[in-house]
């Protein structure tokens, strides 16, 4: 049985191109072994490279050649023969990649999860201490970090761009980064070296003192976000039981310390009368909400956009629906939904029995985010960031609202609603807890649809869309009932 090495410098090429190879040569995938670096010994494999290509391209799926560019970088032993596998079954089934339910698919995913979250935590702790001359022409600094994956190699360009005025080392147990006069160099890993404490430390203590928010914290999202496993190389998180400590007296202070202006609208919502629900006369309301988000600075998005888009809809709607943000039609007219994901959201809504004009539709995010290729803007999906900044905002509509149902229309909706936009998949269909105790019902992006290569592929994943909006309606007409 041939056997392949990958090194443990320039791995995913070398799988691509290994697997091009094995995949032109007709080797099924469980006629080959495969492992990452010289030290991991295969059982009754031989170290056999695999032949030449032969003449032809191998054409793939774009986001197969995604997905591989991360998982080759998780430590499961079987992640390449993993991706063979599925790269072996593209040669047929081409809407393999469409399939959410298939287990081997299922399992890559996570994966490539696991790996994205690696690497945020590799670029976010990594705390450099300097060393050498600090009078040298290039400054000098070095850091110890343990990634739970292989991620320091594709981490490297983001250190290099970010650091490119000084000489740095990012050690680990696996490689060892090393970036001098602009260039990236690896060797093999280290034990953790003895660094020396660096004066800037209590500088950055300080800073992290003063920026730390109290009436923001939620330990478990902060253990969830900096895990324990990091601690001991981050200077700040000596600071954190203190912090924590004393963060309900210094919330009062900031609330004592708080100036008393509210918008316009956050106006009315006090004002308003409690159940039972009395229509209000929205355009007024919606008119001074528009003002006030066409203002919002609070992320970089309003930049570059046209206008916000505020939501629209009866300020009585029982139903609230949220999607992800504005597209290029929605920017220019100022409305939600009016673009080709929006027309086809409006027939599956005709088909499920719900009137649009009873509905307050919104999204997470109020201005539009893109990219110019063209003469086109294209859609891109905003951050985490960009969806926390914009959630006082949606958080507002649902004051004015109260709805009795609230649905999420794709991840960045459920992120901004529920705190996790993990496995909208897996969720959708599912009802969860909302802000104000609101239910949250899960589902898919209309857009979601549109971008489905496979015509059999959209149209199975249209009918669950309409199944969901259909279990939606059933679930309010409950409510309702109650």
């Amino acid at each position: 049985m041939p056997h392949v090495t990958l090194p443990k410098v320039g791995t995913a090429e070398a799988w691509r191109e290994a697997a091009r190879a094995c995949l032109s040569a007709r080797i099924p995938p469980e006629a080959i072994t495969w492992s990452r670096g010289p030290g991991e010994a295969v059982l009754w494999a031989e170290d056999e490279p695999p032949p030449a290509p032969k003449v032809g391209a191998i054409r793939v799926p774009e986001n197969f050649v995604h997905l591989a560019a991360q998982v080759v970088w998780h430590k499961d032993p079987e992640r390449f023969a993993r991706l063979y596998a599925v790269l072996w079954r593209l040669r047929t089934e081409s809407g393999l990649m469409q399939d959410p339910a298939d287990k081997d698919l299922t399992a890559l995913r996570q994966m490539e999860r696991a790996v994205h979250r690696d690497l945020h935590k590799l670029k976010a702790f990594v705390r450099f201490r300097e060393i050498g001359d600090r009078t040298a022409p290039r400054r000098r600094f070095a850091a110890w970090f343990e990634p739970a994956h292989f991620t320091l190699e594709p981490a490297a360009p983001f250190f290099a761009r970010r650091f490119a005025d000084m000489d740095w080392l990012i050690a680990t147990p696996d490689l060892v980064a090393r970036f001098e006069d602009g260039v990236t160099t690896f060797e093999e890993g280290a034990e953790k070296p003895d660094l020396p404490d660096d004066a800037a430390e209590d500088l950055w203590l300080t800073y992290f003192r003063n920026i730390f928010n109290p009436a923001r914290v939620k330990t478990a999202r902060m253990l969830a976000e900096m895990p324990k496993r990091y601690w001991k190389n981050l200077p700040e998180t000596a600071a954190i039981p203190d912090l924590l400590a004393n963060a309900e007296t210094r919330v009062r202070a900031m609330a004592e310390a708080a100036p008393t202006r509210a918008p316009f609208y956050a106006k009315a919502i006090a004002a308003r009368p409690a159940p039972p629900r009395t229509p209000l006369a929205a355009p007024g309301l919606i008119s001074a909400l528009k003002e006030e988000e066409d203002a919002c600075t609070r992320c970089p998005l309003h930049a570059h956009a046209t206008q916000a888009v505020p939501g629209e809809g009866p300020l009585d709607a029982a139903l609230m629906m949220v999607g992800e943000q504005p597209g290029d039609q929605e920017d220019l007219a100022g409305r939600p939904f009016v673009g080709p994901a929006g027309q086809l959201f409006d027939q599956i809504l005709r088909d499920t029995g719900i009137d649009r004009s009873k509905v307050f539709l919104t999204n997470a995010v109020k201005h539009f985010k893109y990219t110019i290729k063209g003469v086109r803007r294209i859609h891109q999906s905003p951050n985490g960031g960009e969806i926390s900044a914009c959630k006082w905002w949606l958080q507002q509509e649902v004051s004015l609202v109260r709805p009795k149902l609230l649905v999420a229309l794709g991840a960045s909706a459920a992120e901004s609603l529920t705190g996790s936009r993990d496995g909208i998949l897996k969720r959708r269909g599912t009802v969860e807890s909302g802000p104000d105790g609101i239910p949250v019902f899960l589902t898919v992006h209309p857009s979601f649809l549109l971008r489905l290569p496979d015509p059999v592929a959209k149209e199975l994943e249209t009918e669950k869309f309409r199944q969901d909006l259909t279990a939606a309606r059933e679930h309010l007409d409950k409510l309702m009932a109650a």
